[in-house]
């Protein structure tokens, strides 16, 4: 009869790193920390390969690769947008309050800044992967 493993002798993988692109990290710290708590659990959940109920596609970007949480407190509301495009990562392209007071469309300008910003992410990738593999490759000498 074969072996079979236990589920805790298997190993698991490991979690994505987070970036933060530009101001994303101090714009979180801002919010109410009743919004923190969803924008983390969120981005905790793409780490581990998840996806946060309330995480939807970001308008404007084909399949499911950029990603936006809304959360609302008080009277206001509160968006995160994460890339999952990557992947060996996860990178957090922009965190804003909505200030508009008609509809749910996002603001152009903010989505001029998502897209700025997500070229920053592709750059940022390719040069860190570029360094994790030298690093490796002189680990494997």
């Amino acid at each position: 009869m074969a072996d079979i493993a236990s589920a805790s002798s298997i190993p698991k993988p490991r979690d994505k790193p987070v970036f933060w692109i530009s101001s994303s990290l101090e714009d979180l710290s801002e919010f109410p920390k009743p919004v923190k708590k969803v924008i983390g659990f969120a981005i905790r959940q793409a780490q581990k390969g998840g996806m946060h109920i309330h995480a939807k596609s970001l308008n404007g970007y084909k399949g499911a690769s950029v990603l936006e949480v809304i959360a609302d407190h008080d009277t206001n509301t509160f968006r995160s947008v994460y890339t999952i495009c990557f992947r060996r990562a996860i990178y957090v392209l922009h965190c804003f309050q909505k200030k508009s007071k008609s509809g749910i469309k996002t603001p152009q300008r903010e989505i001029a800044l998502i897209g700025r910003r997500l070229k920053d992410a592709q750059e940022h990738y390719e040069n860190w992967i570029t360094e994790q593999n030298r690093e490796t490759q002189s680990d494997g000498e």
